[in-house]
């Protein structure tokens, strides 16, 4: 009995040495990129990692599965909206999510509206603003100008806007069949915000998560 205990102890202890070495496995090779394996970033103050699902069978779940939707309103966009508005990808994304935070002049945010925000969570370091808070025909002039003020760090002077302490803005929504962030971006472009000083993530929640990184619960 003894010799049998023993044998079934070893073999209980490779079982959770190969486990545990399995799990470290697929952690480590479920990377960013080569060396990258996660990044820190701040949200609502606090610091979240950002890092790819380390499950190599994880898949996307079904919201986003789907291929085909209605156009319009639900039609491909561009990869350019506008000239000097750049498209960005995940780790350009990631770029500016680790300056939140610490970098006053930069904002990311989550153009999305209804429950997305609630049923898929949101990236790390964004904010969400839907799109209609920035639109006039949903959105009164005052409450539009004092986005514009008050958050953006836009001036209004002489009836004009002026935009030399303006923050670097950061659009993202649901995927590259989502009109909501580029609704929006094309919005500022028509009140003189400079383009180069606004970004728009394209692959949006969609690609995102398509790649496994990390998101975090949205709380009105």
């Amino acid at each position: 009995m003894r010799k049998v205990s023993r044998l079934g102890y070893a073999a209980l202890v490779l079982t959770l040495f190969a486990a545990h070495a399995w799990g470290e496995t697929a952690a480590s090779t479920v990377q960013i990129t080569p060396g990258l394996p996660s990044v820190t970033v701040l949200h609502q103050g606090k610091p979240v990692v950002i890092a790819r699902h380390p499950d190599a069978d994880n898949m996307i779940e079904p919201d986003y599965a789907l291929t085909s939707r209605p156009c319009p309103p639900f039609c491909i966009q561009p990869m350019t909206l506008a000239s000097g508005v750049e498209t960005l990808g995940e780790l350009e994304l990631i770029s500016y999510l680790q300056k939140i935070g610490k970098d006053a002049s930069v904002l990311v945010i989550d153009s999305r509206d209804g429950t997305w925000p609630q049923r898929s969570g949101i990236i790390p370091g964004a904010i969400v603003l839907p799109w209609q808070k920035l639109h006039p025909e949903h959105a009164s002039a005052q409450d539009i100008a004092e986005l514009l003020q008050f958050h953006f760090g836009a001036v209004r002077q002489d009836g004009l806007w002026h935009f030399p302490s303006a923050k670097t803005l950061v659009f993202y929504c649901n995927g590259p069949w989502c009109g909501q962030s580029p609704t929006n971006i094309k919005q500022l472009l028509t009140l003189g915000y400079p383009p180069h000083k606004l970004k728009w993530y394209r692959g949006g929640i969609q690609a995102w998560k398509a790649l496994g990184l990390t998101t975090v619960p949205y709380k009105q």
